[in-house]
């Protein structure tokens, strides 16, 4: 459907905006993916997304306008406002990352170098008909215990399943957007396709401060992207605590995005191309914008604003919950590593960041040998049954709580 041919109908403010919580997640995910792997089919399913955002925050303002009969409802419904347009600026960024793949506006091979240094990464595969997965349900798959990688959207018939839960049925021609690691991808992409999958080789750069450019933007995509998470986190358990963490990110965010610049600048005098640049530097100024649509997200929050409540009921019904936690001393997790002890295996969670006791320096995106310290802050995403296990892991010392 074309945004221009949107009508207005009664819709749940509440799901379009659990819809455009999960949509803008997932939108960054696979923008940054379509710049790792070069691949122009996930770029063009990054721009079907961001028009099926253009969708939902017309119907979103729609019914929040229907919903204001008063001054008074304007004033507590304006903070709505703020969340879904925070959310389409999101999209608009995605969009903005795809374009330098679709566009090939010019991209060093750096870039691509660098972003497999992240634990997991996603992909695009279309399921066969003769395919071992097609007609069953991704429970009775266990795709996820058995290979460490999970459906995060589905895209069929051209509408999307943007949170696939273990009772959804795989049927012949999906489209399946995979994350993972290498190794179970390679599994599951070969079971759904029947073709071998391989990830891209790259050679790294030679001249050190267009590396260095390339580190500032991978940093800045892992803060973007945990700032994005806070910032609902801060919604939905009315925190002003994770706010002002959110506030935090993004102004370290902005700090990376300078040097980001004055790397490049140096960069540029070097590289037989300096056009072939202009690509990172759109990277930087949408990561930079992502980063800019969490703060507003947080902002009512950050005012003393209480978030309307169907705002934190959409939070709350998204696919994930984000928990932040404190290591106690003497806890299972105290002094251990989060492979030792399994963390994403027995409890369902991942943890996407560490705050370090001390000197509060962050640890985005930590990996199986992450070793975490007596009164380190953790936060992960999951299940709600997941986060009640983790806290147990930890100590149960919650930072917010529903």
């Amino acid at each position: 459907m074309n945004p221009e041919d949107v009508e207005y109908e009664p819709v749940s403010v509440k799901a379009v905006l659990a819809e455009m919580k999960d949509t803008a997640e997932l939108l960054i995910d696979l923008s940054y993916s379509s710049v790792l792997h070069g691949n122009d089919e996930l770029a063009a399913e990054v721009l079907d997304l961001e028009e099926r955002m253009d969708i939902l925050q017309l119907q979103a303002r729609m019914s929040l306008m229907m919903a204001a009969r008063s001054p008074e409802d304007a004033e507590e419904l304006s903070p709505v406002l703020g969340v879904v347009g925070a959310a389409e600026k999101i999209s608009d960024a995605a969009g903005d990352i795809a374009k330098v793949v679709i566009e090939d506006i010019g991209l060093p091979d750096a870039i691509r170098a660098a972003l497999p240094e992240a634990v997991e990464t996603t992909i695009r595969c279309e399921l066969t008909p003769n395919s071992p997965y097609v007609g069953r349900s991704l429970g009775d798959i266990n795709m996820e215990t058995e290979t460490g990688v999970r459906v995060v959207a589905i895209h069929r018939a051209g509408e999307w399943v943007t949170n696939p839960d273990h009772e959804t049925t795989l049927r012949a021609d999906d489209v399946l957007l995979l994350r993972g690691r290498d190794e179970g991808l390679r599994t599951v992409h070969e079971a759904a396709t029947g073709a071998p999958y391989d990830p891209p080789e790259v050679e790294e750069s030679t001249i050190e401060d267009l590396e260095r450019a390339v580190d500032s933007i991978v940093l800045m995509k892992d803060m973007s992207e945990l700032a994005v998470d806070l910032a609902y986190g801060a919604v939905l358990f009315d925190s002003e605590g994770v706010a002002e963490e959110v506030e935090e990110l993004e102004a370290e965010v902005d700090a990376l995005k300078s040097r980001f610049e004055a790397w490049t600048l140096r960069a540029a005098s070097r590289v037989e191309d300096p056009v072939s640049l202009r690509g990172l530097v759109q990277l930087a100024s949408a990561t930079e914008m992502i980063s800019d649509a969490a703060l507003e997200i947080a902002e009512g929050v950050l005012r003393g604003i209480d978030a309307h409540p169907v705002v934190a009921a959409a939070v709350k019904e998204s696919d994930e919950v984000i928990i932040r936690l404190r290591v106690a001393p003497g806890s299972v997790l105290a002094n251990s590593t989060l492979g030792d002890r399994r963390v994403k295996t027995e409890t369902g969670m991942r943890v996407i960041a560490v705050r370090r006791a001390g000197n509060n320096e962050w640890v985005v995106s930590p990996g199986p040998t992450t070793r975490l310290h007596d009164r380190d802050l953790i936060i992960a995403k999951g299940t709600r049954a997941g986060a009640e296990r983790l806290g147990e892991l930890v100590g149960d010392e919650r930072e917010f709580d529903e």
